[in-house]
């Protein structure tokens, strides 16, 4: 008996991208203690690969350390921070080869998500506006 893996719709990597964008909107240290992160970061790695498209390796590869730093137990807030800003930045720049409009937009909202939430692992306890984060970056 052969296994042959049926290809996802646009409406299962929707249904993703609305779950790894959810879990970044909450608080992602209490996030990545739940039993089932692992799993989110799985299934968005899979979503990934089944693009099939070179450009996204680095994706695949940044995930795939994330994994593997969440399962450690204690999170290095620059790590994390690093990983997921250039995780932020090149699904920005994926967004582009979504050939579905909606899942495009999600794509866009992922990158967001992520970007903001490498700022707030790597400045835990601070809720700065972004006249702070100007300041900060200038100082």
């Amino acid at each position: 008996m052969s296994f042959n893996k049926i290809p996802k719709d646009d409406t299962q990597h929707q249904n993703h991208l609305d779950g790894a964008i959810n879990n970044l909107n909450n608080d992602l240290q209490e996030e990545a203690s739940k039993a089932g992160f692992d799993n989110v970061l799985q299934r968005w790695i899979e979503d990934v690969k089944d693009v099939n498209n070179p450009e996204l390796h680095q994706i695949v590869v940044d995930l795939q350390a994330l994994k593997a730093h969440f399962n450690g137990g204690t999170i290095d807030h620059k790590l994390v921070g690093q990983l997921m800003g250039r995780l932020g930045d090149n699904t920005l720049k994926a967004a582009v080869f979504a050939e579905n409009p909606n899942t495009a937009q999600r794509v866009t909202n992922l990158g967001e998500a992520l970007l903001k939430a490498a700022k707030q692992v790597q400045n835990p306890n601070v809720n700065s506006t972004p006249e702070q984060d100007l300041k900060n970056s200038n100082g």
